[in-house]
């Protein structure tokens, strides 16, 4: 089956985590980009030889050789966008997170269902391999039930090179709508999907959220979600300073992102981290040494207790300690694009499809609503993890 056919919207930081998956992967083909940016789209045509470059998105989902979409714009364009390409009859692959309100979301959804066409949420750390491994051993029952989720990241998110935008909630800025969609998106998958409530505080920094702390409800237990984006202590240290990508790290210092952000020049920063802004050509295809992760996780079941590791599943019972390593895929990331072209050219759902990413996207409303309102916030959109 020959592969599929994709366009990139956006060639962004998301863009720059995904290039060297995308490039390599055997069943994608890149064929196509849109961005604003004149160098950027310069740059793809010449790394990527034939491939066509558009200024718009609308432009690419005109393109009659691009077949789906990977999504990679900034949070506040992804409903029009998503929207516009399902209305094409392209496929879309949007990041995380799906949109910035459920009304968006639910757009999004309804436009793909009556176009036939898939829509996939993704890059999220609920779909490293870890993460599912531990979910296959729950599924099984070998364990028992999970009674208590234990979720815990610190990181300098907050001061990493940002747009204007990045640091505005309403148009899905901060901690919550980047990093909760990740962390919470991890423990609806290992409780199965369905949260029942969410009870939250947040923390303000640099005129949006820079933390949170959640207590989150699901049938038959409960988990805890913490994330601090302030830039002193790194949770990398309880993963061996493997870092979120799955490679080594240099111990940090405390505070030295706060003094290497130069806010007067963070434009010109942001756009360093862009592609197009390094050397030509496409990245070698290097297989990962250890998986991606997101901080601290632990999963009390009935008769374990789960910690994920870079390499795979700690398991903790009445037969003492072992790690079930999880194999690595071939690429980094690699279980993003091979879901989503198993959804498209073999008819596999998807795990992370729009009734997914919309349960997600409710949560993160939840949890910043907790927080501006004081109380405990239903939910009424979740929805089961679909299992192999």
């Amino acid at each position: 089956m020959s592969p599929l056919r994709l366009g990139v919207a956006g060639l962004g930081r998301a863009f720059m985590l995904m290039w060297p998956t995308l490039a390599h992967h055997p069943r994608l083909r890149l064929v196509a980009c849109a961005d604003p940016r004149p160098g950027a789209r310069a740059r793809f045509v010449q790394d990527i030889p034939g491939a066509a470059a558009h200024e718009t998105v609308e432009a690419l989902c005109a393109d009659p050789e691009v077949e789906a979409i990977y999504l990679a714009t900034p949070h506040q364009h992804h409903a029009t966008q998503a929207i516009a390409a399902a209305r094409a009859g392209k496929h879309v692959l949007v990041e995380k997170p799906m949109a910035v309100t459920l009304a968006e979301a639910e757009a999004m959804a309804s436009a793909h269902a009556r176009a036939g066409t898939v829509l996939m949420i993704g890059h999220s750390h609920g779909q490293d391999g870890p993460v599912r491994h531990a979910r296959r051993l729950i599924a099984a029952g070998r364990f028992g039930a999970p009674r208590l989720i234990h979720a815990l990241a610190f990181t300098d998110f907050l001061w990493r090179p940002r747009r204007p935008e990045e640091l505005d909630t309403a148009q899905g800025g901060g901690v919550v709508f980047s990093q909760a969609a990740h962390q919470l998106d991890v423990v609806r998958v290992l409780c199965g999907g369905r949260l029942h409530s969410v009870r939250a505080q947040t923390m303000a920094g640099r005129g949006t959220e820079g933390a949170y702390a959640a207590w989150l409800a699901f049938e038959g237990g409960a988990a805890t979600a913490t994330y601090s984006g302030f830039g002193r202590f790194d949770s990398d240290v309880w993963m061996g300073w493997i870092g979120e990508l799955g490679t080594p790290k240099t111990p940090t210092t405390p505070g030295a992102a706060r003094a290497r952000l130069d806010t007067a020049q963070e434009g010109q920063a942001k756009l360093a981290r862009a592609y197009g802004a390094g050397p030509p050509g496409l990245p070698a295809p290097e297989p990962p040494a250890h998986h991606n992760q997101f901080g601290l996780v632990l999963v009390q079941c009935e008769r374990a207790d789960l910690r994920l590791t870079p390499d795979g599943v700690e398991v903790h019972d009445d037969d003492g300690l072992r790690l079930e390593r999880t194999p690595l895929p071939a690429l980094p990331r690699a279980e993003v694009p091979d879901a989503f072209v198993a959804a498209i050219r073999d008819g596999v759902a998807p795990a992370h499809d729009g009734a997914w990413g919309l349960a997600t996207l409710e949560a993160c409303l939840a949890l910043l609503a907790s927080a501006r309102e004081g109380r405990e916030v239903a939910l009424h959109c979740q929805t089961r993890f679909r299992d192999a």
